[in-house]
């Protein structure tokens, strides 16, 4: 049965689209095409991925790649659409419309709260965008075959008889090291966070809190900065003393560095979208079996209790001071690591939601 994933927006490893989802159907049998910004057409792991150009604006992307996208899909002739992005709504429509496969939007993030904190887009305006956006997403939902959700927040914006929730939890069996793993604490002081480094996502706080904590600390960055001004800034903060940049990292390079290291940072700024986000990081670092330090959200601490800190995380000198605990108790540490990834054993992995996806394209294919 072939199968087409479209995304204009994510790369094409995507840990979500490629390594969860598509890899998961590629195992089940599914003849699966991906649709993204890529070098160039090639075959990878099984998947055919056909390559889109990198747009010249985001104007640009919306618009002339989106089209680009809708014709090489209709090429396809897929038994299934699966598409990723908010800009690609149209194109499953007109997918909808002019074919007879059934047509899936994933739904990654709650994109009208989203709205109301993207800086590029003038304040006056983000309410009235952001309004119509929900709208837009609730209209088009009632003609798509499926609406795959991330979390349980996201998913109460849409018609439950449709929708199914499919989180972003990890696969336990890429984060965990095949070879010998140093003990605990025998590992250095590494304190480290890995994603978008960006100053909504605490990346300031971090360099601070690292010049002010008392116990000899590095902070291992890992990923890519949202521009070159917040690394400039950054680097002239006295804590980018106690900081390794080491860039973006893939799935294996991400693994060794979290069975290395001491404690996970995931300090998201207390946006409302953030604030019921269920944060992939968070559940990396405990299926890695490391203690973390969170932003201290509610439902945050239900997810992860027990295995690790939860601190205002516009306080550097409160996190500061969680970074020196940690790494002075390393027992307890050690311990909040394992109760982490127990959880993660138990209800917190990609297996679990895999089955979902596969019950989801076994009932509209039947």
């Amino acid at each position: 049965m072939n199968v087409l994933h479209l995304t204009t927006v994510h790369p094409p490893f995507d840990p979500r689209i490629f390594h969860k989802e598509v890899k998961t159907l590629v195992k089940a049998g599914y003849n699966v095409t991906l649709i993204a910004q890529h070098k160039g057409n090639e075959e990878v792991e099984g998947v055919k991925i056909i390559s889109l150009p990198a747009p010249r604006s985001r104007l640009s992307r919306i618009f002339s790649l989106a089209l680009r996208t809708f014709r090489l899909a209709l090429k396809q002739k897929a038994a299934l659409y699966h598409f990723h992005d908010p800009e690609l709504i149209p194109v499953g429509l007109t997918l909808k419309a002019l074919t007879s496969a059934r047509v899936v939007y994933d739904i990654h993030e709650d994109y009208p709260r989203q709205i109301l904190s993207k800086p590029w887009i003038p304040s006056a305006f983000r309410k009235p965008i952001a309004w119509g956006m929900g709208l837009l997403e609730r209209l088009a939902a009632r003609f798509f075959d499926g609406l795959v959700a991330a979390t349980p927040g996201i998913a109460r914006r849409f018609p439950s008889s449709k929708t199914v929730v499919v989180s972003n939890f990890p696969c336990v069996k890429e984060l965990t090291r095949q070879e010998e793993t140093a003990p605990y604490q025998e590992r250095p002081n590494w304190v480290v966070y890995v994603g978008s480094i960006a100053s909504v996502r605490g990346a300031i706080e971090m360099v601070e809190a690292v010049a002010r904590a008392n116990a000899p600390v590095q902070l291992v960055l890992a990923g890519r900065f949202e521009s070159a001004a917040l690394q400039q800034a950054l680097s002239g903060l006295p804590g980018w003393q106690r900081t390794r940049f080491v860039g973006w990292l893939n799935r294996r390079q991400v693994r060794d560095l979290l069975g290395t290291a001491r404690v996970g940072l995931v300090l998201l700024h207390p946006l409302p979208r953030y604030q019921e986000a269920w944060p992939v990081k968070l559940f990396e670092y405990m299926a890695a079996g490391i203690p973390f330090i969170a932003s201290d959200f509610l439902l945050w601490r239900e997810l992860g209790a027990g295995a690790g800190l939860f601190v205002n995380p516009l306080e550097p000198q409160a996190i500061a001071q969680s970074i020196d605990w940690l790494l002075m108790h390393p027992e307890e540490a050690e311990a909040m690591g394992r109760r982490g990834r127990e959880l993660v054993l138990e209800q917190y992995n990609w297996e679990t939601e895999a089955r979902k996806l596969l019950q989801l394209y076994e009932g509209l294919l039947s």
